[in-house]
């Protein structure tokens, strides 16, 4: 539902003095994670926050062109006042299991946006997948910078902003969130999207497809498809207003308040 912020006690609210922009899903497309930082960098300008967060939900690899480009660009990214948190998705957890040895997870991976990856770091995916599982990692692990890796290995796996909570699948219904599997966090659909529970804060999370932004009263997903559709989406929290804009057209996407 789209409107006026309320002027609620009991409606969910980020820290005072703080902004959050979460990201959606990028996979790859660094073209439109660029589209969006400009839009974010000019909204940042615009309205000259306290403090502000730009949280990435996980998921930058694969899929999209230009993993390679994604993860050098956010690995680098700094601006003044914004502090960058990475969350970790799926593709970066399967990414870093081969890289740790595990040989079997390559041929999934290559089907599944990682042959676009390899082929962004210069690696050739079709000799990739006729080597033996010692030679297919370490040709992995040869077209891979270390920084590289070094950046993946260091995100969390939630963060938590007010009445907020950052993930990238989402959660396990009625589990405590320090009792939460990374099993869950990464990779859960149902019974997540489907629950109705207060789960005491409210769930945004990647990971999941939709066409528009998915708002429920317990969770909100910004996973809008950017490798497949072009449209990345950024969710704005500032106090108990939240906005969104992404990378269609800048008439299409005027930055709107939720709720």
């Amino acid at each position: 539902m789209f409107g006026v912020a309320r002027e609620n006690e009991s409606w969910p609210s980020g820290p005072a003095g703080q902004t959050a922009y979460v990201v959606g899903d990028v996979h790859g497309r660094l073209d439109l994670l660029d589209q969006l930082l400009e839009r974010i960098d000019s909204d940042i300008a615009e309205r000259r926050p306290d403090k502000a967060l730009i949280v990435f939900l996980g998921d930058l690899l694969d899929r999209g062109p230009d993993s390679a480009g994604v993860v050098e660009r956010l690995h680098t990214y700094r601006r003044d006042g914004v502090r960058p948190v990475f969350l970790l998705g799926n593709h970066e957890e399967v990414l870093l299991r081969i890289l740790g040895g595990e040989a079997q997870l390559i041929p999934g991976w290559l089907r599944f946006g990682g042959a676009q990856c390899l082929r962004s770091y210069g690696g050739e995916p079709q000799r990739i997948a006729l080597l033996g599982d010692e030679a297919a990692v370490e040709a992995i692990r040869s077209v891979i910078p270390a920084e590289h890796v070094e950046f993946l290995r260091g995100f969390a796996d939630t963060c938590r902003f007010g009445d907020y909570l950052f993930v990238h699948a989402g959660i396990r219904p009625g589990v405590e969130l320090d009792q939460q599997t990374q099993l869950d966090l990464r990779w859960i659909r149902e019974p997540f999207l489907a629950d109705e529970t207060d789960h005491g804060f409210v769930v945004i999370h990647g990971h999941t497809i939709r066409p528009e932004i998915d708002e429920r009263p317990n969770r909100i997903g910004i996973d809008t498809g950017a490798y497949a559709t072009g449209v990345l989406t950024a969710l704005v929290i500032d106090g108990t207003e939240r906005r969104h804009f992404d990378t269609r057209e800048p008439a299409a996407t005027a930055v709107t308040a939720v709720h």
